[in-house]
């Protein structure tokens, strides 16, 4: 019989509550984002601070099913619809602009020996948290406007292209042999998703009424099909990650023009409410904080939140010249920038898989705290009165 750590696991929920707790009694501006703060209250609480919490199989067996709804989310975000024409047009130049620097700046810092691997921090560089900033930009009142159109356009870029990174070229030794595996598998997503919309908005009256039941049908057949396409992305030896963010398109796909506020809330409660946030409490459990006391992984730290400013930075002050001014593509390139989620789940893999060093993992994870502690509340300090939605 498997040993479980119930204390440990106890600990990690409490402290997931704890953190929702803190940003929701103290007010916002005052506050860091709740996945920071999960990530800090994981470490304090892990066995380089307080010591009363430690991962082991069981823990990190929810642990990945919160990756998996992580990047469910991340694709449930990504409405194709909303951001088609220019605003994705231009997400996408910008991301292989990003990703174009990024490698650039990896390449010299191998040449100097400050880091061991480009394939990994060069697509962390280029990742952007949608998933973090949509609460944000929600309580600026800027979801809606034309400006968050153009952000969730690069974000959108920022998640699914790295996304795609991870299955090609991280999460393998094999990128020709995966990139069938990966066709095959959106193949035969793709038929999932024809066959949900299709026979699914037949049921999607009944399934509406559920909501407010205590049978809530639509939200259990959601997350059948997270963790189905997770365990099929699984068997066929490719990341969970893929699993749950071909969930995420699936679902908004099926959703598409008749959202439901309700079925959105629910998915949240279910994703945010548990499965996310453990992923990030045992993401600050195993994050080896004695790494970084060293004077490399502190300049590495300083590098990387430098790097994330000019990689996804650069592109958004000047693809964007025609679309908005100056001021607000520093806006822009500061919340491109915000990169914490994908970060955490990026050197998570790496750093499992052996492909990168503990003490370059934890100062990637710290820079991409501090991007997302300092780079929204500088973007929206730089906005003007937000504007109606027009492109």
């Amino acid at each position: 019989m498997h040993h479980v750590d119930t204390e440990s696991f106890f600990v990690i929920v409490l402290v997931a509550a704890l953190a929702a707790v803190t940003v929701t009694v103290v007010p916002g501006r005052l506050v860091a984002p709740v996945v920071v703060l999960e990530l800090a209250l994981g470490i304090l609480v892990g066995p380089h601070v307080l010591d009363i919490a430690a991962s082991d199989g069981f823990i990190d067996f929810f642990a990945r099913l919160g990756l998996g709804m992580l990047f469910f989310f991340a694709g449930y975000e990504i409405d194709f619809h909303r951001i088609k024409g220019r605003p994705l047009r231009l997400g996408a130049f910008g991301w292989l602009l990003s990703a174009a620097i990024a490698f650039g700046l990896c390449a010299i810092a191998i040449a100097i020996g400050q880091i061991e691997s480009s394939l990994y921090i060069g697509t962390a560089l280029a990742t952007t948290a949608m998933g973090t900033l949509i609460p944000i930009l929600r309580d600026e009142g800027e979801l809606g406007t034309r400006f968050s159109t153009y952000l969730l356009a690069a974000g959108a870029a920022g998640a699914f292209a790295p996304t795609v990174m991870l299955t090609l070229f991280i999460s393998t030794d094999h990128p020709l042999h995966e990139a069938l595996l990966l066709i095959a598998f959106v193949a035969l997503a793709s038929f999932v998703a024809v066959a949900t919309v299709g026979l699914g908005w037949r049921g999607w009256p009944a399934m509406q009424r559920t909501l407010e039941s205590s049978s809530q049908l639509a939200v259990r057949l959601t997350v059948v099909l997270v963790f189905g396409l997770v365990l099929l992305a699984s068997d066929i030896r490719l990341d969970v990650v893929v699993g749950g963010f071909v969930a995420g398109l699936i679902t908004r796909a099926f959703l598409h023009g008749h959202e439901e506020r309700v079925f959105e809330s629910k998915l949240t409660a279910v994703g945010f409410g548990f499965f996310v946030p453990f992923f990030f409490v045992v993401s600050g459990i195993e994050l080896d904080l004695g790494a970084l006391g060293t004077p490399r992984a502190l300049l590495n730290m300083a590098l990387f939140l430098a790097g994330f400013l000019i990689v996804r930075g650069v592109p958004a002050l000047l693809l964007y010249a025609g679309v908005f001014k100056l001021r607000d593509r520093f806006a822009l390139a500061l919340y491109s920038a915000t990169e914490l989620p994908l970060v955490v789940a990026i050197t998570t893999i790496a750093i499992a898989d052996g492909h990168m060093e503990t003490a370059t993992g934890s100062s990637l994870v710290a820079a991409g705290m501090l991007s997302t502690l300092i780079f929204p509340l500088a973007a929206a300090g730089l906005r003007s009165r937000p504007r109606p939605t027009g492109a």
